[in-house]
C-alpha cells in the first residue's frame, strides 16, 4: 500500500505536534534511561512559530521545530519520528524543511544537541552537513551532549 506523506508548517501549541512531543519525551525518560533531570529543561519549546509536523496517511508521523538562537542563526529542537514510520526518510524530511525555513526567514546557519548515545542521529546530521563543534550555551561542560552546526548558505 503506497503511503501518503505531507508536511504541515505549524506551532509548538498544535496539539498534533504536543502528541508527538509527549511521545518523545517518553521514550527519552523511560526506554532510554538517559539522565533526563538535567537536559528536560533545555527542551522546553513553548510559543514557537516554526513547529513542522509529518503526517503519514493522515498520522502524525514525525516532528521538529526551530527557535532563534542569534540573529543569523536557529536551533533545531525536538525532532522525533514514531517508532513505525522510522527509517523511511522522515527525519531527514523534517530535518530539510526546518532548513528551508530557516533560510526563507534570512537564518545562515543551524546548530542543534543530541546526545552521545543517539548514533542514529548524529549519522543524520552529519550526512546533512553538519559538523560537531563545542557545545554551546546550556550544554556547556555535559558531557553527553554532542553541538553540531551547519551553514545553510549555499
Amino acid at each position: 500500500m503506497d503511503q501518503t506523506f505531507f508536511p504541515k508548517r505549524t506551532t509548538t501549541a498544535d496539539k498534533d505536534f504536543q502528541f508527538l512531543v509527549a511521545r518523545l519525551d517518553n521514550e527519552l525518560w523511560n526506554e532510554l534511561n538517559e539522565d533526563m533531570a538535567t537536559y528536560d529543561p533545555h527542551n522546553k519549546v513553548p510559543d514557537i512559530k516554526t513547529a513542522l509536523l509529518i503526517y503519514v496517511n493522515e498520522e502524525p508521523a514525525a516532528c521538529g521545530c526551530f527557535k532563534e538562537f542569534d540573529p543569523e542563526t536557529i536551533e533545531i529542537k525536538r525532532m522525533f519520528v514514531q517508532k513505525a514510520y522510522r527509517g523511511i526518510g522522515l527525519s531527514k524530511k523534517i530535518l530539510q524543511e526546518l532548513e528551508r525555513w530557516a533560510i526563507e526567514q534570512n537564518y545562515s546557519q543551524a546548530i542543534l544537541e543530541t546526545s552521545i548515545h543517539f548514533q542514529t542521529a548524529r549519522r543524520l546530521y552529519e550526512t546533512s552537513g553538519y559538523n560537531i563543534i563545542q557545545n554551546y550555551p546550556p550544554y556547556v561542560g555535559l558531557t553527553e551532549s554532542v553541538c553540531m552546526k551547519k551553514s545553510l548558505v549555499k
